[in-house]
This record gives structure tokens, sequence and C-alpha cells, in this order.
């Protein structure tokens, strides 16, 4: 069996804290041939999808051969486990591998949901399992929202980690300017939500592996910020799901099977619904060491299970 990696580059990449790497190794651990491109390498030929790909060994990390010029539906399946933003780069990847998915190979996640679930807007499909939320570029009506609500957090939809996410008060001096701000003067949505004040205990992140919850673990905020991610600052500790997240999680799940969605990380606080990270979810590292679960061979050995 091969599985191909799309990645950034791999001397970005952390084998210590990254999924992607915990993944390939589990994958190698499982005799599977393990190479990797970036989105450059991606090609199509007529309706042929190519990729120059290098074969890798990546335990210990990382021995890497030289690149080759690879049909894909040489490769049983493609991860497509390159970081956000969304650009137009990674859009037009997701078109190439969507060829590679038409000549029958299975592509991680589907190609047309990569596109499709905006991973601040994709959670609005179970908007009654969120908190109250608007999405617009209009100040006058974020501003209302805010006056609403009394404290919110506003959050850029192509942001990532953490990045950019502003928590304000509808009493907050210079409120419309940063609206305008934050908008480009009406010119890009944001999303507005209820600030929750449970989110100082926590903010839980949940891996789903073919809409089974495998593993989660509590992102506490650091102090002084209230945002939990690990990227900016969030200390990770051990957690179990609760009877509501578990419901959650079984609510969410036939669709993300439906649409190909096959390793999502969710977001959860206090019970209520935050994010549907699909492009790269983050996580198996601090699972695995908390809970002390082989939790990425969990996932390779569930994929190579939906390939036979």
């Amino acid at each position: 069996m091969r599985q191909l990696f799309v990645l950034d580059p791999i001397q970005q990449i952390n084998p210590v804290k990254d999924s992607s790497a915990a993944l390939m190794q589990a994958a190698y651990r499982a005799s599977v041939e393990v190479w990797i491109c970036t989105l450059p390498d991606l090609q199509a030929k007529g309706s042929t999808s190519w990729a120059i790909a290098s074969p890798v060994i990546p335990q210990p990390w990382i021995t890497q051969g030289e690149p080759k010029t690879c049909q894909l539906i040489d490769f049983d399946c493609i991860w497509m486990r390159k970081d956000p933003p969304v650009d137009d780069a990674y859009l037009y990847a997701t078109h190439l591998l969507e060829i590679a998915e038409r000549e029958g190979v299975r592509v991680l996640n589907r190609p047309s949901a990569l596109r499709a679930w905006n991973e601040k807007l994709g959670a609005l499909r179970f908007s009654e399992l969120m908190a109250p939320t608007l999405v617009s570029s209009r100040v006058i009506d974020l501003a209302a929202f805010a006056k609403e609500q009394g404290e919110v957090v506003l959050k850029p939809l192509g942001g990532r980690a953490g990045q950019g996410v502003v928590r304000v008060s509808d009493s907050s001096a210079g409120l419309e300017a940063l609206l305008e701000l934050v908008t480009d003067q009406q010119r890009l949505p944001v999303m507005i939500q209820r600030f929750l004040p449970e989110v100082m205990n926590g903010d839980k992140r949940i891996l789903l592996v073919n809409g089974k919850p495998l593993g989660a673990v509590n992102r506490r905020p650091r102090s002084g910020d209230f945002r939990s991610n690990l990227a900016v600052g969030g200390t990770p500790e051990i957690t179990e799901l609760t009877i509501r997240e578990h419901q959650i999680c079984d609510e969410i799940s036939p669709v993300l099977r439906e649409n190909g969605l096959f390793f999502v990380g969710i977001d959860v606080i206090d019970g209520i619904l935050s994010e549907i990270n699909v492009t790269s979810p983050t996580g198996v590292r601090e699972v695995e060491r908390l809970m002390e679960v082989p939790l990425a061979d969990q996932i390779i050995d569930c994929l190579i299970g939906s390939l036979s």
C-alpha cells in the first residue's frame, strides 16, 4: 500500500508536535509506503493527475528519497494535510486532487468538502448546537448583535489557530471602528458570537475519524488570554467526553461521513459547538501523550480497514 501526504515543506514540520508527522509515522509502522509532496508539486496532464513526490522513511524523522514524477492513481490514498490559509493555491490544489479522486483514488479529506466547509461557516450547518452567532459585513448589524449579547468574540472567516480572534463588549470604546477594521470597511463578512465565559475552563478539541470520536484534549487558555488554541499558548489537559459531547458527535457524524470528511477536529466549549476543523486537524500528539493511546495508529488502522 502507498499513501501520499500533501504537506507544507517538510522542513517546517516539527515531528514532536505535528499531527501529520504522527500519521506518517503510524502509516510507516503499518508497512505503508509513505510519500510526500507540496502543493506546487501537483500536476494535471490532460485528464490524469500527477505529482513530483518523494518517498520517505519518517521514523526516526526523516529520510527523504529522490523525487519522482508519479501518477496519482498509483497511490491507494492521498492525505491533503496542507495547513491553512485556504488561499488560491490551496483551492487550485483541491481541484487537481479531485482529478485523482475521479480516477478512483481516496483523498482525505474529500476535495469538494475542503472547499465547501469553511472552518467557521461549516459549523452553521448545526447552528442549534452553537452559541448565538451572526455572520455579516454590515457594521450596524454587527454592533446591534454585540449590544444584544453584551459580550462577544469576533472571528475572521479565514483565520486559524486563534489568530485575529477578538473579545469585545457592547460598551467597548471604538467598537464600530473595530468592526470597520475587521470587515475591511464592510467589504468582508466576519463571524460574531456570544462570548462563553466557560472557555476559561477550556475548549475541548475532539478528533473524529470516519465519524467516530477517537480522542480529545482540553485546551486551557494561558493567563491573561481567552484563546485556548495551543498555537497561542493554550495548555493541553487530559479529558473525557461528556454525555453532551457524545450527543454532538452523534448528530454531526452522519453528515461528516456523507461529505467525505474522514478526519475532523471539532471544538466544543461547555457543551456548545464552536468550530469544525477539516483542513489539517491537530491534536494527535497531545492526545497520545496525555491519554497514553496510540491514536495515530488507530487512525491509520481505520483508514486501511475502510480501503480494503
